[in-house]
C-alpha cells in the first residue's frame, strides 16, 4: 500500500468517507425537517428556499467537524495540517456555497420582479369584477333562509352541544374550526371533533373521530352527527403522525402549494377536506391565486385533484374571503397605476376588511364592503364573490360602512348591553339592508336589527326576524323609501277560539288561535293594544308573516276586530291576564314569538 509523504498509511475511505458522513447527516436532518415542517418542493414557495438553505448549512457544519478528524497518526507539521484542513473544506463546501449564494440571488431577484411597483397591471387584473344590479341579482329571501348566527355564536353552540354526549365528552372535544357551507339548501356551519389529548388519540385512533358537528345558521340548532360504525374520520388536523391531513397531502402531492384545508360535507353527509391549490401568477412570488383543489376523503384518505372548472358543485370553500379581499385591494388601488395608488389616489378604493356570507343558488358568496382610500365612514358599494368560482360583482350602494351600521344598531339597544355582530347584506323591499344579530354577554343571539345602507339612521329591531322586518319596512314607508305593501304577509280571519299571553324580553305578547285552525298568531301588545281587550268569540282579521313551512306559531303584524276601533283604545301600560279573556302562561312555557 502506498504511503503518504509523512510515512503513514491513510485509512480506507479518507475524504470520500467524510463526504459520505456529511451527506448522511444532512439527509437525516433534512428528512426530519421535511416531516415536521412539510415545505412544498416548489421554487415558487418561500419554504422551499428555507429548506434547501438549511440543508446547505447542515452540510457545511458537518464538513467543518469531520475535516478535523485524522486518518491515522500524522507527522506533518501543524502548518501543513491547517493547509490540508482548509483545502479539504474548500473542496467540500465550495459547491454548497455556490448553491446557497445562487438561492439567495434567485430569491432576491424573484422578490423584486414580483413587486407591484413593476407589475401594477398584472396585480390589478388578478380579480375580474363585473357590475351587478342589486334588485335583480339578489332576490329577497324568506325568513327561514336568513342566517341568524355569526361564526362566534355558532362555535359557542357547537361546543355546548358536545356536553350533551356523555359517551364522547371525555374522549373528544369540539374543534372550534367550523366552515360555512350550503348543505341541502340550508346555510350551516360544520366542524370536526378532535381528540381530547394525546392519550385519547392513542386509545381511539384505530376507529378515528366518530362524529362531526352541524350548526344550522337559521334555526340555531346544533347537532352532533355520528358516522357509521367503522367509518370514523381518520385524517384530520388532530392526528399527530402520518394521518395528519397536512402531512398526508404533502406526501401525496410534494410539489403542490396548498391553502389551509377546510372541512366540508357533501350532500350525503360524507366528510371531506378541501385543499385549494395555491399558485403564484406574477413573477416568482407574486400574484397569489387558486388553481383547482384537492379533495380528500376524511375517512379513507383517498385524494383527487380537480381543476377549478371541474370542482364539484357541492364544494363551497375554494377561495377564501381573505384572498378575495386582497385581490380586490390590488384591483381597487392600482386601477390607475402604482404611483397614483400612493400619491394622487384618484379613483382608489379598498375593501372594509370585514366579511360575511350569503347562501344563494346552492353556493356560498363572500360579502364585503367597498370604501374609498380615505377610510371614512361611508361605503361606495359592496362585493359579492362566489367562493367556489371566484365570480365577483360590484354593487353600487352608497351608504354607511358595516362598522357604522353596527354602532347605529347598538345605540338602539344600549340599555340592554347587546353587542352587534358583523352585518349580513339582505335585499328587503329592493333596498340594500344590513341585517345584524344582537348578542348578549353569553354570546347568544337575543334580538335582530335591520339598518338601511343608504340611510343608516333608519334602524329597526325585533325579537324575531319577521318582527324586525315589519318594523323596518314601516320605518322605510314613513321615510318615503318604500311602501308598506311590499311586506311579504297574508291575512287570516275568523272567530277567536283561544287566547294566551306571555312576557318575552320585557314585552307582553298575545297568542291568538282562530276557530278551525291549529296555528297561534303572536301579537305584541305594544303594537296592537286591541289584543289586550280581546275576548273569545270576537271576529278578527290578522295580518301575519307568510311562512313557506308549517309552523305552530306565526308572527302577527296588525289586528283588526269587528266592532272595536283602534283609535278608541288608550293604554298607559299593557294589561295582562284580564279575567275571562286570557290564560297566562309562564314565560318558560310560552311559545317563542
Amino acid at each position: 500500500m502506498k504511503r503518504n509523504k509523512a510515512g503513514t498509511r491513510p485509512l480506507p475511505g479518507g475524504k470520500a468517507g467524510k463526504i459520505l458522513i456529511n451527506l448522511l447527516v444532512t439527509l437525516v436532518v433534512g428528512a426530519v425537517y421535511f416531516y415536521v415542517s412539510l415545505p412544498a418542493i416548489n421554487p415558487q414557495s418561500g419554504d422551499f428556499y428555507s429548506f434547501v438553505f438549511l440543508l446547505c448549512v447542515v452540510y457545511v457544519l458537518c464538513a467543518l467537524v469531520t475535516s478535523g478528524f485524522k486518518n491515522g497518526r500524522s507527522a506533518a507539521s501543524p502548518k501543513e495540517q491547517v493547509r490540508e484542513y482548509f483545502r479539504f473544506i474548500k473542496q467540500q463546501c465550495l459547491p454548497i456555497g455556490v448553491l446557497a449564494a445562487a438561492l439567495v440571488v434567485v430569491a432576491v431577484v424573484g422578490e423584486i420582479i414580483s413587486l407591484p411597483v413593476f407589475r401594477a397591471g398584472a396585480y390589478r387584473d388578478l380579480l375580474t369584477v363585473e357590475d351587478g344590479e342589486f334588485a335583480q341579482d339578489i332576490s329577497q329571501i324568506s325568513f327561514d333562509e336568513i342566517p341568524t348566527l355569526d361564526e362566534d355564536s355558532a362555535e359557542y353552540l357547537g361546543d355546548r352541544q358536545m356536553g350533551t354526549l356523555s359517551d364522547m365528552v371525555s374522549q373528544f372535544d369540539y374543534s372550534n374550526d367550523s366552515t360555512q357551507i350550503n348543505y341541502q339548501g340550508r346555510p350551516v356551519r360544520v366542524a370536526p371533533i378532535v381528540y381530547a389529548d394525546l392519550i385519547k388519540w392513542f386509545t381511539n385512533r384505530s376507529q378515528g373521530l366518530p362524529a362531526y358537528v352541524v350548526v344550522d345558521m337559521v334555526s340555531q340548532e346544533a347537532q352532533v352527527v355520528r358516522l357509521p360504525e367503522g367509518q370514523g374520520i381518520k385524517y384530520s388536523f388532530s392526528e399527530p403522525l402520518n394521518r395528519n391531513i397536512l402531512r398526508h397531502l404533502r406526501f401525496q402531492y410534494p410539489t403542490m402549494m396548498f391553502d389551509t384545508p377546510r372541512f366540508e360535507i357533501d350532500e350525503e353527509g360524507s366528510p371531506w377536506w378541501i385543499a385549494p391549490r395555491v399558485v403564484k401568477t406574477i413573477g416568482l412570488f407574486g400574484g397569489t391565486d387558486i388553481d383547482g383543489a384537492v379533495l380528500c376523503n376524511a375517512v379513507t384518505g383517498e385524494s383527487q385533484y380537480y381543476a377549478k372548472e371541474e370542482i364539484p358543485t357541492w364544494v363551497d370553500n375554494v377561495y377564501t374571503p381573505e384572498l378575495i379581499m386582497q385581490q380586490y385591494d390590488y384591483h381597487g388601488t392600482l386601477v390607475n397605476g402604482f404611483i397614483n395608488s400612493v400619491l394622487g389616489q384618484r379613483d382608489v378604493t379598498i375593501t372594509t376588511q370585514g366579511s360575511n356570507y350569503i347562501a344563494m343558488n346552492d353556493d356560498v358568496y363572500m360579502y364585503t364592503g367597498v370604501t374609498s382610500a380615505n377610510a371614512d365612514q361611508s361605503n361606495l358599494g359592496f362585493l359579492l364573490s362566489n367562493q367556489r368560482t371566484k365570480e365577483t360583482k360590484f354593487y353600487e350602494a352608497p351608504g354607511a360602512t358595516e362598522n357604522a351600521a353596527q354602532v347605529s344598531a347598538q345605540g338602539v339597544v344600549q340599555d340592554l348591553g347587546y353587542r352587534a355582530t358583523f352585518p349580513l347584506l339582505l335585499n328587503i323591499a329592493d333596498q340594500p339592508t344590513y341585517f345584524i344579530p344582537l348578542k348578549d354577554q353569553a354570546n347568544l343571539v337575543k334580538m335582530y336589527a335591520m339598518v338601511n345602507v343608504a340611510q343608516y339612521q333608519i334602524v329597526a329591531t325585533g325579537a324575531t326576524v319577521s318582527q324586525c322586518e315589519q318594523e323596518y319596512i314601516q320605518l322605510m314607508s314613513q321615510s318615503g323609501i318604500t311602501q308598506t305593501e311590499d311586506l311579504p304577509q297574508t291575512e287570516a280571519s275568523g272567530a277567536v277560539a283561544e287566547i294566551r299571553s306571555a312576557v318575552l324580553e320585557g314585552n307582553t305578547y298575545y297568542f291568538i288561535r282562530l276557530e278551525g285552525e291549529q296555528v297561534f298568531y303572536a301579537l305584541s301588545a305594544a303594537d296592537n293594544p286591541l289584543a289586550v281587550i280581546l275576548n273569545v268569540g270576537d271576529r278578527v282579521t290578522i295580518s301575519h308573516a307568510d311562512s313557506q313551512e308549517e309552523a305552530a306559531i306565526l308572527d302577527g303584524y296588525t289586528l283588526t276586530v269587528e266592532g272595536k276601533a283602534q283609535a278608541q283604545v288608550t293604554l298607559s301600560a299593557p294589561e295582562e291576564g284580564l279575567p275571562g279573556q286570557a290564560e297566562e302562561l309562564p314565560a318558560e312555557e310560552a311559545p317563542a314569538a
